[in-house]
């Protein structure tokens, strides 16, 4: 390794402490700033809560026994939706690659369905399935499937036509030419596909829990906002950025896992 070389190398890992000093840095300041400005009254803490109000508020519900049970309950629900849109989502994207009639035949009602915002089919699926954990979730799916199913049926269509050409050319079947050039082609789009699931099944399981839930932490927020508990709703928004983000860098690694070995 030349001298140049190992320059570089130490001047690109020191801009990434910078990048996560600065990170680190904003945050603590933001914090700080925060419980600062409520306890001097710059801002008014029913409304706004601070990081001390919501620790105590984070106490007294883990206290009670209930935290946790909130919070797997929020993170089974988000994890079975997330797992079931993507993969339902992608066995239809494959269908319509196979069969390009039926692609055709229901373009524009997945462009509606993708349109549509999904939260309005609610009270729906709610006669349909009940008051429970099951409404949740299928509102989660529907949140995530469409677009699910768009994004990697483009993948799929974005395939490098000569590289298709030449498997057809060696009278590769379409079960052959999915598994060894479409898929791992796409393979980046499902990825992507993936990240944008993420924050869709969020979504989708917090408003479901909005409507109907008993438990779980969309629950606590609606709850909190109904007696007027700011701190346990502002608290309960903590927790859901932070599973979120951890969700998020999973998703994250397995595409750098894929990227290395690529």
């Amino acid at each position: 390794m030349t001298k140049e070389h190992e320059l570089y190398i130490k001047k690109v890992k020191i801009g990434k402490y910078k990048v996560t000093f600065f990170r680190i840095f904003i945050l603590i300041f933001f914090i700080v700033l925060w419980e600062v400005a409520a306890n001097y009254k710059w801002i008014d803490p029913f409304l706004t809560s601070s990081p001390s109000r919501m620790i105590n508020s984070l106490i007294s519900i883990y206290e009670s026994g209930q935290l946790f049970n909130h919070i797997w309950v929020t993170c089974y629900e988000t994890i079975l939706g997330f797992t079931l849109g993507t993969i339902l989502g992608t066995l239809v994207a494959i269908i319509l690659w196979s069969c390009p009639f039926i692609a055709k035949v229901l373009d524009p009602y997945l462009v509606v369905l993708n349109a549509l915002p999904k939260v309005a089919l609610s009270p729906i699926i709610i006669f349909w399935v009940g008051n429970g954990i099951t409404a949740i979730i299928v509102i989660a799916l529907l949140i995530s499937i469409v677009t699910t199913i768009i994004s990697v049926y483009t993948g799929f269509k974005e395939v490098d036509i000569e590289k298709l050409l030449l498997m057809k050319t060696f009278q590769a079947n379409k079960l052959q030419i999915l598994r060894y050039l479409i898929i791992p082609y796409s393979i980046p789009i499902l990825i992507s596909a993936l990240k944008i699931n993420v924050g869709l099944s969020w979504v989708g399981v917090i408003m479901g829990e909005f409507l109907v839930a008993r438990e779980g932490l969309g629950f606590l927020i609606v709850y909190g906002g109904q007696v007027s508990q700011l701190d346990m709703v502002m608290m309960s928004i903590i927790i859901l950025s932070i599973i979120a983000f951890i969700m998020y860098k999973l998703v994250f690694l397995i595409e750098k896992k894929y990227v290395k070995n690529s």
